[in-house]
C-alpha cells in the first residue's frame, strides 16, 4: 500500500481500515454473469483510530449506508459490535529504561516499540480505570507465526527471552517501590 515506513505504520495504527470478512448471495465465479441479485449480505469490519469514539462512528455509518442507497436497493445495517481502541500512554522514565536495559542485555538489541492496530477492549478498559498506570502490551510474532489462526505457531526460545525481560522488568519496579 505504500512505500514509505511511516505511511505503513499510519496505516496500520491511526487511519480507518475498512475489510470485507464475508459475502453471501454471489455466485461463484464460474456461474457469474451480468445480472441484478435479489439479495446480497456483506460482513464489514471496520478498524478505527484508538481515540475515535466507536459508538458515534457506528451510527455514522448507519446513517450513511442506509440513507440513500441506489436504484431503489434496500440496505439494512445491523451493528454487530463495536469497542473502543486504545492508545498506550508515553512510558515513564524507569520503565522505558528497564526495557531498553531488558532488551540489550537479553536480546542484545535495542528497544524496539510497534504500533499495531486491532482492538484489545480490555486494554481500553483498563487504560480508563487506571489512567495513570504503565502497560507494557507483548506478544511473540513472527514470520509464519499464523497468529489467531489454525496451527498457531510460537517460538519458544523468543517466548522464554520475551518473560526474562518481562521479569526484570518487574524486579525493576519492585525495586523502585522499594526506594519509595
Amino acid at each position: 500500500m505504500s512505500d514509505y515506513l511511516t505511511e505503513l505504520v499510519l496505516n496500520r495504527t491511526w487511519r480507518p481500515q475498512l475489510a470485507v470478512t464475508g459475502i453471501d448471495g454471489l455466485p461463484p465465479p464460474v456461474d457469474a454473469g451480468n445480472v441484478l441479485l435479489p439479495w446480497t449480505v456483506a460482513k464489514l469490519s471496520l478498524r478505527l483510530p484508538p481515540n475515535l469514539d466507536s459508538a458515534k462512528a457506528s451510527d455514522l455509518i448507519h446513517k450513511l449506508l442506509e440513507k440513500d442507497p441506489p436504484n431503489g436497493a434496500r440496505v439494512v445495517y445491523e451493528p454487530e459490535s463495536h469497542a473502543v481502541g486504545w492508545h498506550a500512554p508515553t512510558l515513564s522514565p524507569w520503565l522505558e529504561q528497564s526495557l531498553a536495559r531488558a532488551s540489550e542485555r537479553v536480546f542484545g538489541a535495542p528497544l524496539a516499540y510497534m504500533g499495531e492496530g486491532g482492538t484489545i477492549p480490555f486494554m481500553a478498559m483498563l487504560g480508563e480505570k487506571f489512567p495513570q498506570s504503565q502497560f507494557v502490551v507483548t506478544g511473540v510474532l513472527g514470520p509464519h507465526s499464523n497468529a489467531h489462526g489454525p496451527n498457531e505457531f510460537l517460538h519458544i526460545p523468543t517466548g522464554k527471552r520475551v518473560s526474562v525481560v518481562i521479569a526484570q522488568v518487574l524486579a525493576d519496579h519492585h525495586a523502585q517501590e522499594e526506594k519509595r
